[in-house]
């Protein structure tokens, strides 16, 4: 089966799923599939690369870059700049290239439904939820009501709208949230992932909150009384404003380009024609939004408490089955940055509480999975108060696919590897299409042949390969990483097994390949495993059976 791994996109994660592009292509099985990468471009044009293209640290870096000196995406480039190098697949031709998309893309027009349409039209088949729980997966605003609808959890929220914000006495705005959430107050862009478009507003500081709020718009006020460095752009040298427009350049913290200034309509795609253009207009005031602004933004009530991550698949039944749900702890709030850049945020499997406790999060996680018309798998975070409260938030429809990512971790748990787990998600996303009830004949055939495939692994099983590893952290990493190329060969069976001394070693299992040094290992290998996971582990044989 030809898998299309799509990757890109035009939304602010593209660079997370740069990563996860390169995790599925060197975790799938080449012994069930043959992977065709689909660089998705910032202007959302398709385009099959060679698996070179993702070895560099960035999709900055692949980009073909001007003589400008700035470091941009694709947008900022000429419509044209990527034509010679890589080739553009038309949706109609989707068929003649792959059987399947596998979608390692993230964030709005990739995980709201917009992608999982196109490709439905096309009657192309893609892993991961579809319309509905995807629709639902990425508004937050929608997500807290049919949560609240779902299981009647009670969350403190508020919303304003662009309209209404310009309008507003923001220091009588603030005060009036101040008075209904508390403080903090966490503020969200309402349709982005992996974080992006979050502040937390701990201090009544009405200029911290103004900027907030502009963040989560993705707007910049070049003004007397604007709240954003830009307000200072006259008393700027040169090179300051050439690193305040590179910042302006990153999804993840700068409202990137395009951007629109409003006052008169023009669009800037470069920061260049940024820095020339404020210099022209001499400190007139303008304001800035992204192209893709946000038309509202969402404010919460700061939740005390355990902060969880936990994650959900399926059974051919279209039962959810909770995974063993991952505490986030030793950080102030888990963004961008605490996800993807800091090494200081900690986690661990199962959240440090009671049995119960555990279980109840796995059942409310389950039943809102199942209530919102999510399938396949997916990820949905919350929190456990200090009166044993649990409350969700943010459904995340397609869960980071980094080799560390807590989707992983927690199948782990269950004993799939990184390349069972990628065929769970093939699989299972072939048997939720099915229930569409369109090109059904064609989809019951590809399930039926990675079926008998799978079941042939059973009857005659691959040949073990041993990978073992001495006492060294170093030795530890390199196993792991000659497991994972093993495993995805499709031609062997890796078991990982530690050599502690002459006369000790032990075969490692599934669920200990994501410790990070051999302290950690032996720490885990001396003691018993947490009833949760024994638990969770059988009530999933049921599905891991087929892929182990």
């Amino acid at each position: 089966m030809k898998v299309g791994i799509f990757f890109g996109g035009p939304a602010r994660e593209r660079e997370v799923s740069f990563a996860g592009g390169r995790t599925a292509l060197a975790n799938l099985d080449k012994g069930l599939f043959e992977p065709v990468l689909v660089f998705v471009d910032g202007r959302g044009r398709f385009r099959q690369v060679s698996p070179e293209f993702l070895q560099a640290p960035s999709l900055r870096d692949v980009i073909p870059q001007d003589a400008s000196g700035f470091s941009v995406y694709d947008e900022s480039l000429d419509s044209d700049a990527l034509a010679s190098s890589y080739p553009e697949i038309r949706p109609e031709r989707f068929s003649a290239h792959f059987d399947i998309a596998f979608l390692a893309m993230h964030g709005p027009d990739c995980e709201d439904g917009a992608i999982q349409g196109l490709l439905e039209w096309y009657k192309m088949p893609y892993t991961g939820p579809g319309l509905v729980g995807s629709a639902i997966g990425i508004n937050k605003i929608l997500q807290n009501e049919l949560i609240a609808l779902a299981n009647g959890q009670q969350k403190k929220t508020a919303t304003i709208n662009r309209d209404a914000w310009e309008r507003a006495d923001k220091a009588q705005f603030f005060q009036s949230l101040i008075d209904h959430l508390g403080l903090p107050i966490v503020v969200k862009a309402p349709h982005q992932g992996s974080s992006i478009g979050v502040a937390i507003v701990r201090e009544p500081d009405l200029a911290l909150f103004c900027r907030s709020v502009e963040q989560c718009f993705f707007t910049m006020s070049v003004q007397p009384d604007g709240f954003s460095k830009l307000s200072e752009w006259g008393e700027l040298s040169a090179d300051e404003k050439r690193e305040l427009a590179q910042t302006m350049v990153s999804l993840d913290s700068g409202i990137s380009f395009p951007v629109v200034i409003e006052q008169t309509g023009e669009v800037i795609r470069h920061p260049q024609t940024l820095i020339d253009k404020l210099d022209s207009m001499q400190g007139q005031p303008l304001t800035l939004a992204s192209v893709n602004a946000e038309d509202d933004v969402l404010f919460e009530e700061f939740i005390s408490g355990q902060e969880f991550s936990c994650g959900v698949i399926q059974d051919d039944d279209g039962r959810a089955i909770a995974l063993p749900p991952t505490e986030i702890y030793n950080v102030t709030s888990f963004d961008f940055e605490s996800k993807y850049k800091l090494n200081t945020t900690k986690k661990r499997i199962p959240v440090a509480t009671s049995l119960e406790n555990n279980r109840k999060i796995q059942l409310a996680v389950a039943e809102v999975f199942t209530k919102l018309g999510i399938n396949v798998y997916a990820r949905i975070d919350g929190f456990l108060t200090p009166d044993e409260r649990v409350l969700l938030h943010d459904p995340n429809t397609i869960p980071g696919m980094s080799p560390s990512s807590l989707i992983f971790k927690q199948m782990a748990e269950i004993g799939l590897n990184l390349t069972n787990s990628l065929t769970y998600l093939i699989r299972q996303s072939l048997r939720e299409r099915i229930r569409t009830g369109k090109n059904t004949f064609h989809l019951k055939r590809l399930l039926t042949d990675l079926d008998t495939q799978l079941a042939n692994r059973k009857m005659n099983p691959l040949p073990e390969r041993v990978v073992s590893f001495g006492p060294s952290d170093e030795g530890f990493a390199e196993a792991k990483q000659e497991y994972n190329r093993l495993a995805a060969s499709g031609e062997v069976r890796p078991s990982l097994v530690y050599l502690k001394s002459k006369v000790e070693n032990y075969e490692i299992p599934v669920n200990l390949l994501f410790k990070e040094t051999v302290e950690e290992l032996e720490a885990a290998l001396s003691q018993p495993r947490h009833p949760l996971l024994i638990e969770t582990t059988e009530q999933a044989r049921h599905i891991t059976e087929r892929y182990v």
